[in-house]
């Protein structure tokens, strides 16, 4: 199969959760992660925050599953912002660690590290930051 190459995108837009709580969620996500909330339409239910440039969007439904993704936000001092986490009794499921050595300059600058740490939301949803540091 031959795919057609003309369309262009420029960017992520939102990603989007799922919540049974909504209070829970917005308390979660504005005051523990430090995220703006952007507006909140209740009825029926939606929450809209800004991380950089893509809105993180939530709305309520009756019964939560978790995704099966991972949602990675950039945070420039990962240890700092994992003791923040703790402050508030956020259990991590993986300690800050290096996970890749950028070497060739792939992913940014040559040489840095890409550290990554893993928790989770109220409503079980994988998160994680990730930081890069020079060596």
């Amino acid at each position: 199969m031959v795919y057609s190459t003309e369309m262009q995108i420029d960017g992520l837009h939102q990603i989007a959760l799922t919540t049974a709580d909504l209070e829970r969620w917005t308390v979660f996500y504005r005051d523990v992660l430090g995220l703006p909330l952007i507006a909140s339409f209740d009825p029926p239910g939606l929450a809209f925050f800004k991380a950089g440039d893509v809105r993180v969007s939530v709305q309520r439904v009756d019964e939560v599953e978790s995704s099966s993704s991972v949602i990675y936000f950039r945070v420039p001092e990962i240890e700092a912002t994992t003791a923040s986490l703790k402050k508030n009794k956020i259990e991590l499921e993986q300690e800050p660690e290096v996970v890749f050595r950028d070497d060739q300059g792939q992913f940014g600058e040559a040489g840095e590290e890409e550290w990554m740490a893993f928790f989770r939301d109220p409503d079980g949803h994988l998160l994680a930051f990730a930081s890069r540091k020079k060596q």
